[in-house]
């Protein structure tokens, strides 16, 4: 019986090498897009002093775990929050934290409480006192100066959040109070230059005529570390509205923020010039009389 005959054999067209080198191409981008956002997980991670995984999965199962607890959770919350978001493609945290259950404004003040208390050794000493997350929050909104005066309070960790929001309110007020010193500064440094010149400088008591001039100094200061405080939130603010954008929007977004950059910039550059210059000018005037450390 003759065998049947073979089928041809069917001719296996050569590889393409241009879609190749596209597919390569596209390839080695994604992966070099995975290693910005490791190194950026990493980067913040060791800025937060936090220990844990840098793998997504683990991230929202421990996100999950920390929601239901308090203010220790709430700043674990915020660590994973950040450090997740390095790792999410831009434009898709959003909708990550979402699928995780609560709203992105909340997440925003997560990361925000997590950064701040990072930066605030009064923030974190606050942390283990108040006795709501609600409360803790209401915190976070306030400058060093204010969470100074509120540490050295008794009953911190007895104040609902409607009584903390009311005593941070009178503290702010106190300081506001404060710093119209300036004004009665000017007016005593006057009167005390009329004591040097009628030559009565050995009956003054030195330490209580200089306290206006020590007010308004400390006054200055609390209106540099007020504005820098401004300037953070401005730019915290910009990316939180970016984070919700939709894709047809975010061209014209990021071409805005081009001139937002330019006006931020000169700030930043205005006040490290006048910074600069005033550092000199202290340490060869001022600055002799400085406690030496150590």
């Amino acid at each position: 019986m003759p065998r049947p005959p073979h089928p041809e054999a069917s001719l296996i067209d050569p590889v393409d090498p241009a879609a190749l080198a596209s597919l390569s191409e596209s390839a080695n981008a994604m992966a070099l897009m995975n290693q910005e956002r490791n190194a950026a997980a990493q980067a913040i991670a060791l800025q937060l002093g936090y220990e844990g995984s840098l793998a997504v999965g683990a991230l929202e199962d421990e996100i999950r775990f920390y929601q239901r607890r308090t203010v220790e959770s709430l700043l674990e919350l915020g660590k994973r929050l950040l450090v997740l978001k390095e790792l999410t493609p831009h434009g898709q945290f959003e909708q990550r934290v979402e699928m995780l259950g609560f709203s992105y404004r909340s997440a925003a003040r997560f990361m925000q409480a997590a950064i701040k208390t990072s930066k605030s050794a009064n923030l974190a000493l606050l942390s283990s006192q108040v006795k709501s997350a609600s409360a803790f929050l209401e915190l976070v909104t306030h400058d060093d100066d204010t969470l100074d005066a509120l540490v050295q309070m008794d009953e911190i960790d007895r104040m609902s959040a409607t009584q903390l929001r009311q005593t941070l309110r009178d503290l702010h007020g106190d300081l506001q109070a404060k710093d119209k010193v300036l004004d009665d500064a000017h007016r005593k440094l006057t009167d005390l230059q009329v004591q040097m010149n009628k030559k009565v400088v050995a009956q003054t008591d030195w330490p209580d005529a200089l306290s206006p001039l020590t007010d308004q100094i400390a006054a200055a200061g609390r209106k540099l570390a007020q504005a820098a405080g401004e300037l953070e939130n401005c730019r915290i603010t910009l990316f939180s509205v970016a984070e919700g954008l939709p894709e047809a929007q975010r061209s014209q977004f990021e071409t805005a923020l081009a001139h937002v950059a330019e006006v931020y910039e000169q700030a930043l550059a205005r006040g490290e010039r006048d910074l600069v210059r005033e550092r000199a000018t202290f340490e060869k005037t001022l600055g002799a009389y400085a406690p030496q450390p150590g």
